[in-house]
């Protein structure tokens, strides 16, 4: 066989494995954060009721393959599945160290193709040599080519009893619905907060390694749910720090992550509309190596809170706030009217979509915190109306926007180009000229095109649009056209097509119109005697002289 076994070396000791490695899970009883699945499997296999093949699912770090490894411990365990490792049978020894006769573990990254798997299929016909199964380990199943899951899956549905395969992967979606059909499936959900705060707060106790509760939060919450990551955040940690009190301040600096805080007081300036303390705030974030992308994530995770603090509550498992971050946005949130809050959450996500679609997405984030102050002005929503307290970030926002000119030329740009707008989108659409016009307002150039040259019209009345087919046409007219005239008219339009000929295009009536005047031109006096002062003249155009 040429499948190599992934798994720990039976040489390395102890004390020089990582955490992630010297901590993994050997028995159902040692996994975190997964019970109802580990009960599940452990209470078939003691009711000797397993299944043909295992999937197990979910994000990286959550213990798919160390679940994988377990079943298989459980499978073959000399002792049985109640003393399953207490004993240290062979098999398990074997099992763990990865070098077991009949278990056998393959990495599907390195090998996909179809001749791996018919290997693998050849081998899975002879039966166990020392334990009760013969099982196959396929960690990343999804990486499988089309053809390998196609060869596997007879065995997979009637394999012999004495074999069982085991699959983990993290996209689960990349597998055949037939492959996922014939096994038993298992989505592993990330680890609750609690729970991985109290497994790191007893490792940090075993390895005698002084670590504050406060760091050991922000490491969980760094994680987000993966305890491979959390143990070895953790590892680094406590290394970078050389044996000294690992503290939230040092964990910060290690993984360059910003203290909430630091956005609840940016919030607290924007709104105060101090341009110049904005952007000195954002570049200090963003010389303590806060990303772009990760700065607007951050941003918006804070206005959510702002939004939904009344619904949140701040108890100790609860790692997203501290007590006093917690206290900080409560305030404000009483503070601020929530349609400033969903109008800056609107203009957040509208910068995320597009942070790429610029060479130096820092300057993009500079340009975007000054246009909330605008937006903020602009909004200007019921703040004369309320009350603030002394201390309130909002105090005498009336007297900053009368002082600031510029400010208000913007609110007037701004209320001016809402008129201009709502001008425009209030003009009655009855017939197709309306409908070109309305297109070259709104600098649809494209819709303009095709309305002008590629349109047969075969009528139009009531919001209800019937043109001949044309090959000519955009292949996205239809769809294009159908958006724009709800956004422009909020009503549903029907746009069709027919059979029948239709009248010719706007382009067409205006080339024939032309044709006739310049007909009609030629039998008129003037352009006979034009003839005779210049017997070769040639009449092309014919254009209507503008008044002085």
């Amino acid at each position: 066989m040429s499948f190599f076994q992934v798994g720990w070396s039976p040489v390395m000791k102890n004390y020089s494995k990582i955490l992630a490695l010297k901590y993994r899970p050997q028995t159902f009883k040692q996994l975190i954060g997964q019970d109802e699945i580990s009960n599940s499997i452990y209470n078939a296999i003691k009711n000797k009721i397993t299944a043909n093949a295992y999937l197990f699912t979910g994000i990286r770090g959550i213990g798919k393959t160390t679940f994988a490894r377990i079943v298989a411990k459980a499978l073959n365990c000399e002792s049985a599945i109640n003393n399953m490792c207490e004993n240290n049978c062979s098999n398990c020894l074997d099992i763990t160290n990865s070098n077991h006769i009949d278990v056998l573990e393959m990495d599907a990254a390195s090998k996909t193709g179809v001749d791996d798997v018919r290997e693998l299929i050849e081998f899975s016909r002879y039966p166990p040599t020392v334990a009760k199964f013969k099982i196959f380990i396929i960690d990343e199943v999804h990486m499988l080519s089309k053809q390998a899951f196609n060869a596997l899956l007879k065995t997979l549905e009637e394999p012999p009893e004495y074999l069982k395969f085991i699959f983990a992967t993290t996209e689960v979606k990349k597998i055949p619905i037939t492959v996922i059909s014939r096994c038993q499936r298992y989505d592993l959900s990330r680890i609750n907060s609690e729970e991985l705060f109290n497994y790191l707060k007893n490792i940090t106790i075993k390895e005698k390694r002084s670590v504050e509760d406060s760091a050991i939060k922000l490491i969980v919450k760094i994680s987000e749910g993966s305890v491979r990551d959390a143990l070895s955040l953790l590892d680094r940690a406590t290394i970078s720090n050389s044996g000294e009190t690992l503290t939230f301040e040092s964990v910060q600096k290690i993984f360059g992550y910003v203290d909430r805080s630091s956005y609840i007081d940016l919030l607290q300036i924007i709104f105060l509309g101090d341009e110049k303390k904005i952007i000195n705030h954002y570049r200090k974030l963003y010389n303590s190596g806060v990303e772009p992308n990760l700065f607007l994530n951050d941003f918006m995770e804070i206005l959510y809170y702002v939004k939904n603090i009344s619904f949140i509550e701040n108890a100790g498992t609860n790692f997203s706030l501290n007590d006093s971050d917690f206290k900080k946005i409560t305030s404000l949130s009483q503070k601020l009217e929530p349609s400033d809050i969903l109008l800056f959450w609107e203009f957040t996500l509208k910068t995320l979509k597009e942070i790429n679609l610029v060479g130096n997405p820092n300057i993009l984030i500079e340009m975007f915190l000054i246009q909330l102050t605008y937006l903020k002005k602009k909004n200007i929503i019921k703040t004369n109306n309320k009350n603030y307290n002394n201390n309130s970030p909002l105090e005498k926002l009336d007297e900053k926007i009368v002082k600031n000119n510029n400010a208000i030329n913007q609110i007037k740009n701004f209320k001016q180009e809402e008129e201009k707008i709502e001008k425009t989108n209030n003009k009655e659409i009855k017939n197709l000229e309306d409908l070109i016009e309305m297109c070259l307002d709104k600098k649809e150039m494209q819709l303009k095109y095709d309305l002008e040259n590629n349109v047969n019209l075969v009528s139009f009345s009531n919001m209800n649009i019937e043109i001949a087919f044309n090959e000519k046409l955009n292949k996205n007219f239809v769809k294009d056209l159908s958006e724009k005239l709800y956004h422009w008219t909020k009503n549903r339009w029907l746009i069709s097509f027919s059979k029948e000929k239709g009248s010719i295009s706007e382009k067409e009536k205006l080339m024939k119109l032309k044709e006739e005047i310049i007909e009609k031109y030629k039998k008129s006096s003037d352009y006979k005697n034009l003839q005779e002062v210049i017997p070769d003249i040639e009449l092309i155009d014919i254009k209507k002289k503008e008044d002085d």
